[in-house]
């Protein structure tokens, strides 16, 4: 097991440092000088050339590269262009607000689509099993970023259950912080859910063809039995992997979702980035995203055995 962890540790290595270099080359192509959105269009091209020369951006962009990768690997992002702040603090700060909505959201979408995918397996060809494939098919069509508009329609505008622009740590405020982040945990539950759902019964309707899912039937076991030690963990692998992927992806990816809740999150810090042309910020976000990337894969294959025991981390 520790060799296998090594190893997959020394495989994440030259991937991240591709994804570095493909970033640092990526996001100097973007049209647009950083420089001239600092200082504004009233900025001399004496003023320019100084600020350029201060940030480092007037040398080629190979030493621009050396310099950034010293940093990174004495642990030092650099410092945002905009404000100056240390980028590792706004990661720091903007992940631990993703982080909490996409594990939240992550979690309820499993304790809701994996009972209902394999309630719908058991029940294959019926009313529940049609109704459910129905529902987590709609919910795959919906987009999150306009279901997230129908829940603030509805619940914040129309009914006021709920609070529509704003946001509050949980660190602050526990109560106040939980009810901004009610919706937003609830539109990415239910997008979500529909993708584990289907997978759920996807895999649970192979398993229970399988000849020890008959045999136990006709032993006499309780079909509750049948389907929760014979049936439940077997089918769990597939949907195990899925459910990294889904993770990986959201919490690089819910920029549009924070866009929607004015939540300030690293998706949303992401996209601010890029639009100021703040290359550490960019690069900060893009590297740690790759990171997750990495380590939620990693950790999906160490718990690969736990639900399967023909799988092995040799």
């Amino acid at each position: 097991m520790i060799g296998y962890l090594l190893r997959r540790l020394l495989w994440a290595l030259p991937t991240l440092a591709l994804v570095g270099a493909a970033v640092f080359v990526l996001v100097r192509m973007i049209p647009g000088d950083p420089v001239l959105i600092m200082l504004g269009d009233a900025a001399t091209p004496d003023q320019i050339a100084e600020a350029r020369a201060a940030l480092g951006l007037d040398r080629p962009i190979p030493v621009q590269f050396w310099l950034w990768a010293q940093h990174i690997l004495a642990g030092d992002l650099g410092h945002a262009l905009t404000n100056g702040e240390p980028v590792a603090g706004l990661l720091r700060t903007r992940f631990a607000t993703s982080a909490a909505i996409v594990l939240l959201a992550v979690g309820l979408a499993v304790a809701l689509a994996v009972p209902a995918g394999t309630f719908a397996a058991w029940r294959q060809g019926g009313i529940a099993d049609l109704a459910i494939v129905a529902a987590s098919t709609l919910l795959l069509s919906i987009p999150s970023f306009w279901l997230g508009l129908m829940l603030l329609l509805v619940f914040g505008l129309h009914l006021a259950w709920l609070p529509v622009v704003g946001y509050v740590p949980i660190s602050e405020d526990a109560l106040a912080g939980l009810t901004f982040l009610v919706l937003p945990v609830i539109t990415l539950a239910l997008v979500e859910g529909g993708v584990l759902a289907r997978m759920a019964r996807a895999s649970a309707v192979e398993v229970m063809r399988l000849d020890y899912v008959t045999h136990a039937r006709a032993k006499g076991l309780p079909e509750s039995r049948v389907l929760a030690r014979h049936v439940l963990p077997n089918a769990f692998g597939p949907t195990w992997t899925l459910i990294g992927l889904v993770l990986g992806n959201l919490l690089g990816g819910i920029a549009v979702l924070e866009t929607v809740f004015t939540i300030p999150g690293l998706g949303r810090l992401l996209v601010d980035a890029i639009f100021n042309r703040d290359y550490p910020v960019i690069q900060g976000c893009l590297l740690l995203t790759a990171g997750i990337y990495v380590l939620v894969n990693l950790v999906v294959d160490l718990c690969y055995p736990l639900f399967d025991p023909r799988v092995t981390a040799r």
